[in-house]
């Protein structure tokens, strides 16, 4: 006889049949069961009563992690405690590393996802779709083209108001650096500047080398968006000049830039969120020693699983090293002015005819007043040409604020210096000259 699923009502079947005196036989004969779930049934009745007939089929209900001991569901408690913004695969990965013994079953990425779950620790996610691909060609190696943006301000408590500036390879998936930068005690007073900017991008280039690509969005540190024929930014004729190429996204398309829009997310939840620090030096070196982790680590999906430095142990350094005291035996102003000669702009005199290109003012004469003036430049001199339609002959100026030392900031005269003091009290500019102070000293001392 084919063996089935006994139901409630067959259960219940088999009891009055046995209570009425017949065999277990002719109990099977009629319910159509066998003769031993006939025993069963009768056995666990006699010990339980009538609730011994509903079904319990499967192991025993002992919840997520319950059958792991005692210790492992105590680790992940804790660790969830001190960082809630980790998850499964982040709880799953440090569980790896704590462990003693390397052969110690431990539950996998899924089974701490039912645990979240089942306990009300998981977040709400919006259904994902792929992002599209850029149109651009995507990098093929490690350090081709870098990623970086800002992640909107955060209040971190004892700290004040900081904003993560972070960088990312868009080849390796490597986490680059993330930069707390400061903005204010209580409330953004600030925002990030061109030489926040800078500071990021050359502790990035200290520990890792210089890529050839930055990408990047339309934020006007990297683009002037008050202009319908815009002028390169300082930072962006600064990456010219160390030979580092700026590409712009696309307006409004943050799906461009989604490696490192999603990098924003895992550096909040696994640094900042629920933790607090002492000072700004301290959230710093928390980011850097968590750096390390995610990177050597900590599995990444697009990469199989694999950390980002385990799939590509290549991109530990670019072959294209930076110290801040070569940069500017480093810089080619001639790469500026390639670039500059292939640039066209317009711009309308003022009523005492002036013109503003790249923050610096122009004056062409009373003639040029109200005029729309056409701009352009030509390397052979390093000199604007004005053209317009009405003026006989074109007018040109020296092109300003092309020095070295101007697009280099605030490193130029710390190049030459042993030693920086600053005045009290310290203001966040003054902090970030400290800071960049420093990492150039010791790279001095390192030689």
């Amino acid at each position: 006889m084919a063996m089935r699923t006994t139901s409630l009502e067959d259960r219940i079947t088999i009891l009055a049949l046995a209570d009425a005196g017949h065999t277990d036989a002719d109990i099977a004969h009629r319910v159509g069961c066998s003769v031993r779930t006939v025993r069963k049934w009768r056995c666990r009745s006699r010990k339980q009563g009538r609730v011994g007939l509903a079904s319990k089929m499967g192991r025993p209900p002992v919840g997520a992690m319950g059958t792991f001991p005692v210790a492992v569901l105590d680790a992940v408690q804790a660790m969830r405690h001190v960082h809630p913004g980790w998850g499964p695969l982040t709880l799953n990965s440090e569980l790896k590393r704590d462990a003693v013994d390397p052969d110690s079953r431990l539950p996998s990425r899924p089974t701490i996802a039912r645990w979240l779950e089942a306990h009300g620790l998981t977040r709400s996610y919006e259904r994902h779709q792929d992002l599209p691909k850029p149109s651009a060609p995507s990098a093929e190696v490690p350090h081709q083209e870098w990623e970086m943006d800002a992640r909107g301000h955060e209040i971190v408590p004892d700290v004040g108001v900081v904003t993560l500036i972070n960088l990312n390879d868009r080849c390796s998936k490597t986490k680059l650096l993330s930069y707390p930068c400061w903005l204010g005690q209580d409330r953004a007073r600030r925002h990030a500047t061109t030489e926040d900017y800078q500071l990021a991008f050359r502790l990035t280039a200290c520990d890792w080398g210089l890529p050839n690509r930055l990408y990047v969005d339309r934020d006007s540190v990297y683009y002037d968006n008050s202009s319908k024929s815009p002028f390169p930014t300082r930072f962006h004729l600064w990456l010219l000049a160390l030979g580092v190429e700026l590409v712009i996204g696309p307006a409004h398309q943050p799906q461009k830039r989604g490696q490192t829009e999603r990098s924003h997310q895992t550096w909040f939840h696994q640094v900042v969120e629920g933790q607090t620090f002492a000072s700004l030096n301290e959230l710093e070196r928390a980011l850097r020693q968590r750096r390390a982790v995610m990177n050597e680590s900590l599995p990444c999906a697009s990469l199989g699983g694999q950390p980002p430095l385990a799939a590509f142990p290549e991109a530990c350094s670019s072959p294209w090293r930076y110290r801040p005291e070569w940069e500017a035996d480093e810089m080619d102003l001639g790469r500026v002015y390639a670039y500059l000669a292939r640039c066209h702009w317009f711009r309308t005199a003022s009523n005492i005819g002036a013109v503003t290109l790249g923050e610096q003012r122009y004056a062409l004469g009373r003639g040029w007043a109200r005029k729309e003036v056409e701009i352009t430049f030509d390397p052979a001199d390093q000199h604007l040409v004005f053209k317009t339609p009405t003026q006989k002959e074109d007018r040109r100026l020296p092109i300003k604020g092309l020095s070295k030392a101007r697009l280099m900031g605030e490193l130029a005269p710390l190049v030459g210096l042993d030693h920086y003091q600053l005045a009290l009290p310290f203001t966040p500019d003054e902090c970030r000259v400290a800071r960049l102070s420093e990492t150039l000293l010791t790279r001095l001392i390192e030689t």
